[in-house]
């Protein structure tokens, strides 16, 4: 493998490092045993997060080994939000979303061999901890007039909420957690998004505070965005989450594919594991091809079997060709089938009316009159079957799973129907 720095800058994945120049020294070095912290402030991790393992996982293959925190601990302040004070919530819940998080981490790391990950909680060293432990070994190496410079304390300052002195904390608490981890593990790198550095380097000033000599590093990675302008990670139904629950894999999978050609190309080098030679080849078929989406799906293809396996995306990618003429619609199961269905137009009936007036109420033509034209000339299609008559009518017997009927105009216009009980 090159060189991983050389690596991470041709991906895109370095914004800001405290000392480029040393840590590439570090890492030929190597091994070098690095950290990543994670929140939980949900139930689950979302894409901006899986920016950060993947990186951690990427340094692992170049042959270090990686810690992956889940705070428990910071989990139950949370850093400081541009403009509002976080809501806090419960030490039960937090302890769940913990166990939560670590296993959708988790199987994104190797566990086994000479640099195998280790999970750690940062509640172990902190629970125990009295207040005035905090202020008199940890609070007297930190200096006010430099933390409420850092960026998210100095915009909370300004802000018309202000910031609590909880939230105010939050980087001596995770400065704490280097120290900890460089102590226990002999870690001595941290990376996290750029937005984060603040905290990140949180860490370094306290180990160099308490540690005499000791070489230690940050790295950040740059926020992503889009070309259109929206935010990374967000679709018109909300953030794109890792937990299948919250986030359909159908769904997670058309994220991908959706992408703007124009963001296609950094995607594939922040998210892709595949060689530079073949991302160029898809950046080449995309400029060349745009229409066949070549790169899209293969990412798609990959980070959907990269989170949730390579049967659940063999299940998506048979639905999504099936949804389009391309595949049995009868041979989806009633979950991947009901995923796939919620993220095009669809209505609910409580019984079935004619095909010309489904077509209308679903938004696919604009009128009845319409509805029979689409008909007429060949181009409406129920469960992928032609409609061969205007006064056509669906039976029970043709609804899918017992509830749903796929429409189609044309090659590519698609919507839902599902009929409840009343």
């Amino acid at each position: 493998m090159t060189d991983i720095v050389d690596e991470l800058k041709w991906r895109g994945l370095i914004a800001l490092s405290t000392d480029e120049d040393a840590l590439r020294k570090a890492f030929a070095d190597g091994p070098v045993t690095f950290y990543c912290g994670f929140d939980p402030t949900a139930p689950s991790l979302h894409l901006g997060n899986l920016v950060q393992i993947l990186t951690m996982r990427r340094i692992q293959q170049a042959g270090n080994r990686p810690l992956g925190l889940v705070g428990g601990a910071t989990g139950l302040i949370g850093d400081p939000k541009p403009n509002a004070e976080r809501t806090l919530n419960s030490p039960e819940v937090v302890a769940q979303w913990v166990e939560r998080l670590r296993a959708q981490i988790a199987p994104l790391l190797d566990f086994e061999g000479p640099n195998a990950a280790i999970m750690v909680n940062n509640l172990d060293w902190t629970q125990g901890m009295s207040a005035i432990e905090f202020l008199r070994d940890m609070g007297k190496h930190f200096r006010v007039n430099k933390m409420i410079a850092k960026e998210a304390v100095a915009r909370r300052l300004n802000s018309d909420a202000g910031i609590s002195y909880t939230e105010f904390s939050y980087q001596i608490l995770q400065g704490m957690d280097f120290l900890e981890l460089y102590r226990r593990y002999g870690c001595t790198l941290q990376t996290g998004g750029s937005d984060q550095w603040g905290n990140l380097t949180s860490g370094t000033d306290l180990i160099h505070r308490v540690e005499q000599n000791a070489v230690v590093h940050a790295l950040g990675t740059p926020l992503i965005t889009k070309a259109d302008g929206t935010k990374f990670g967000k679709t018109e139904s909300g953030t794109v989450w890792l937990d299948p629950e919250m986030t359909t894999p159908y769904a997670f999978y058309q994220f991908w594919v959706n992408a703007d050609d124009r963001d296609v190309s950094k995607f594939l080098r922040i998210f892709s594991f595949r060689s530079r030679e073949e991302i160029e080849e898809l950046e080449r078929q995309t400029e060349e091809r745009p229409q066949a989406r070549a790169a899209q799906r293969a990412l798609a293809e990959e980070l959907t079997t990269l989170v949730h396996g390579a049967d659940q995306t063999a299940a998506v990618i048979a639905a999504s060709r099936a949804l389009f003429g391309q595949g049995e619609l009868a041979e989806l199961d009633g979950r991947t089938l009901a995923a796939a269905l919620s993220e095009v137009p669809h209505i609910e009936v409580a019984e079935l009316g004619p095909v010309v007036d489904l077509f209308a109420e679903v938004g696919l033509v604009a009128s009845k009159s319409a509805a029979r034209r689409t008909v007429k000339e060949g181009g409406a299609y129920v469960n992928n079957v032609k409609v061969a008559s205007e006064d056509a009518v669906p039976s029970s017997e043709d609804l899918l799973d017992g509830r749903w009927l796929v429409l189609r105009r044309g090659k590519k216009n698609l919507a839902a129907v599902e009929v409840v009980s009343a």
